[in-house]
């Protein structure tokens, strides 16, 4: 039975990932992060409503099963593959694009601001029709209605406002949207979803958002109905497609931001669950791989397209492969010579590991082909007096070479998986051991590329990499590779249900992206808090925001990340801290020196700074020395930072400036592109500052100058800073 005063003590967070096969809900207490209940319910893709059905479900499913009363719920936040399946589907709105602009500018929209029809995936398109205004004219305003009118008429169902510089002043294009509205359009301003130049790209960006429009309003009413039916009064988000959440008013009026937003979901859970702050992310599904990086407890971002088509949106650079704890492999002959892209799933094969009694003596080799237009040598397996069909997987080939440490949905029969794969081995004329280990070779000889582009275009520190496994396929896929690839690995705990915790812990997030030819501080500080009020806005809590810029010089802008939670996380809150010994002991594990050789350089209320000297190789007569590895510790064995080849300062608020700049000029090196900076971290007592984005020593300090000047002369600065290389 629910007891009042339990509940006053708990304060739970409601996380729901929509997946391609099963929408998974968990109960979080923010307490000490612990997993009050789980649910899990078939994803409703064919529902009338969508997905949406499936979100509510596994809510109200939650709530029921794992006995929570409203009044203890402070937030939920759910993961959505509307948008992306709306955008491959085609099932979007038809877009009319009112095009602005006077003299030159005229010219310049009526070419760039038709986008004539969008190519979203091969036969599929998003419909556009074009109107222009001159607001040269002074009946400009007048004829707006008339050309709104004439967009219905030709099959216009949303409308999109596009002025040639509209990001310096969006007042016609706010005109438009307003008009729009009155005739009961949605409707869309393009200066509104992007700040930056590129007339084309922002329209493009713009008319790829309202065509969303009609069905995420539909999908957000629906979950916020169901929710306030439900009794909860907490604050409704959606996850972004930049591993951030905002809220669903938000969501309404800028759709395009939840594409994705399912892999970034695991990727906020390695980040606020699993604590990850340098490494790869592997979520392993039964048909797909998300393999994402984590650098500087940070995930990688990058510019989104669809099709062929560049947008302006920021999404995680996650890549996708199609290999998974259900694929399938193919056979010639008596070799295993792929594995999938077809899952059992599609295949309609079952697993053997999830089956409880097979007569595998009776068993037969079969070649299948799952869909029209694949190949014809799937393995297939039956048996003589059974109607269905088995198959083997990398699930069942970990379990078979006892790799299998994480359950997740459930454990696998191993008993019958032994039996089976000792059956189909002889069949193939080979051993159980080595047709176990063909199926995971070839498995990981498939991801291998892609983690080494990874390492090569984030520049990603050998010594620092380890894999981490998310979702219900993690076991099958991420031991086997780790092993292969000599690093080490880990497999998350409640992997099965992980991309929901990342919901339930994501941080409120918004970027501001400006070009700015040369970004002063007064451009860096204005832009950094228009982040701040977007994200305040949307409830995170003053005292949690934290906020990163990077100043992109190729392309002459400026990006202002801000970030936080909807409750500052206090003392009180923190989990149980650990004494010295444990912590040095972390430190030792990720430093990979002896706990006796680790040096606690710098410490305050929250987190130690614990440094390991190594001696460097030295070849002939080049090399040699030493080199200082850091690592920033939270007391309850977080770790927050790693840099290798790094220096440690302490300092108060009235030395940063001089620091900084003595830092700067002992350490810039010059490449290319000219003078590079060192990257920069400042630790405030649990807030780790990240200034690696600046490339001035004026910007760095400004924008250090102005997070830490509410201390008081006693609070102590930790400064961690490295070259660039």
């Amino acid at each position: 039975m629910y007891d009042k005063q339990d509940a006053i003590m708990r304060q739970i967070k409601i996380g729901i990932d929509v997946g391609g096969t099963f929408t998974h809900a968990v109960a979080v207490n923010i307490a000490d992060y612990s997993i009050i209940g789980k649910s899990c319910v078939p994803t409703t893709h064919k529902a009338a409503e969508g997905v949406a059905k499936g979100v509510v479900e596994s809510m109200l499913d939650l709530i029921r099963i794992s006995n929570i009363h409203p009044d203890e719920v402070i937030l939920i936040a759910h993961s959505t593959t509307q948008a992306t399946n709306a955008l491959l589907e085609g099932d979007i709105a038809k877009v009319g694009i009112i095009g602005l602009g006077r003299g030159f500018e005229a010219k310049l929209a009526q070419k760039q601001i038709n986008l004539g029809n969008i190519e979203l995936s091969p036969g599929k398109f998003l419909y556009t029709y074009f109107r222009f205004a001159d607001t040269g004219k002074s009946s400009w305003k007048e004829s707006v209605p008339g050309l709104i009118a004439s967009l219905k008429d030709e099959g216009a169902e949303v409308i999109v406002a596009s002025e040639v510089f509209g990001v310096d002043d969006t007042a016609n294009e706010e005109f438009v949207v307003t008009e729009a509205e009155k005739l009961n359009f949605l409707s869309t301003s393009a200066g509104s979803i992007s700040k930056l130049y590129g007339i084309r790209v922002r329209t493009r960006t713009a008319a790829i958002n309202a065509a969303m429009m009609p069905k995420m309003l539909e999908t957000a009413n629906m979950t916020e109905k169901a929710v306030k039916e439900s009794g909860i009064n907490a604050p409704l988000m959606v996850m972004r497609s930049d591993g951030g959440i905002m809220d669903i008013s938000e969501m309404r009026k800028r759709p395009i931001l939840t594409m994705l937003s399912g892999p970034a979901a695991g990727v906020a859970a390695a980040l606020m669950y699993i604590k990850v702050s340098d490494g790869v992310f592997l979520e392993v599904g039964g048909t797909s791989t998300d393999i994402s990086v984590i650098k500087n407890g940070k995930p990688q971002i990058k510019s989104a397209q669809i099709g062929k088509n560049r947008l302006f949106l920021r999404t995680l650079d996650v890549r996708t492969l199609g290999i998974a704890g259900g694929s399938v492999p193919r056979i010639s002959g008596n070799k295993v010579i792929d594995v999938g892209p077809r899952s059992a799933h599609i295949a309609n094969l079952k697993y053997v590991a999830y089956h409880q009694n097979i007569d595998s003596e009776s068993i037969e080799v079969e070649k299948v082909q799952p869909l029209k237009g694949d190949p014809s040598d799937y393995l297939a397996l039956k048996t003589r007096l059974g109607n269905e069909r088995f198959t083997i997987s990398p699930t069942e080939a970990s379990y078979q070479l006892g790799l299998v440490s994480a359950v997740g949905h459930g454990e696998g029969n191993k008993e019958l998986i032994g039996k089976v794969f000792s059956k189909v081995a002889s069949l193939l004329n080979s051993s159980a051991s080595d047709l176990a280990e063909q199926i995971l070779k070839i498995s990981a000889l498939k991801i291998k590329p892609v983690i080494l582009q990874l390492v090569r275009e984030y520049k990603l520190d050998p010594e620092l990499i380890r894999f981490v496994g998310g979702g219900g396929g993690a076991s099958a896929i991420v031991p086997f590779t780790g092993n292969f690839m000599n690093v080490p690995h880990q497999i998350a705990e409640n992997c099965e249900v992980v991309s929901a915790i990342g919901a339930a812990m994501g941080i409120i997030k918004d970027s501001v992206e400006r070009n700015i030819v040369s970004p002063n501080e007064n451009d860096i500080l204005s832009l950094r808090q228009e982040a701040i009020n977007s994200v305040l806005k949307m409830g995170a809590s003053p005292e949690s925001i934290e906020v990163t810029i990077e100043i992109d010089n190729q392309n002459k802008k400026v990006i202002a990340t801000a970030f936080g939670s909807s409750e500052f996380k206090t003392s009180e809150m923190d989990k149980a801290a650990l004494d010295e010994n444990g912590l040095a002991a972390i430190a030792a594990k990720s430093l990979r020196c002896k706990p006796e050789q680790v040096n606690i350089e710098a410490k305050n209320e929250f987190v130690g700074i614990y440094t390991y000297l190594k001696n460097k190789p030295r070849f002939m007569w080049f090399g040699g020395g030493s080199e200082k590895s850091v690592r920033v510790v939270e007391n309850d064995g977080t770790i927050r930072l790693q840099v290798n080849d790094a220096q440690v300062n302490t300092t108060n608020k009235n030395g940063i400036k001089t620091l900084i700049g003595s830092i700067v000029a002992e350490n810039t090196t010059f490449g290319d592109a000219g003078a590079l900076v060192p990257d920069i971290f400042i630790v405030i007592g649990r807030k780790v500052l990240d200034l690696c984005g600046l490339i001035t020593e004026s910007q760095i300090v400004s924008l250090a100058e102005i997070e830490v000047r509410n201390l008081s002369e006693n609070d102590m600065l930790i400064v961690v800073s490295s070259r660039k290389k």
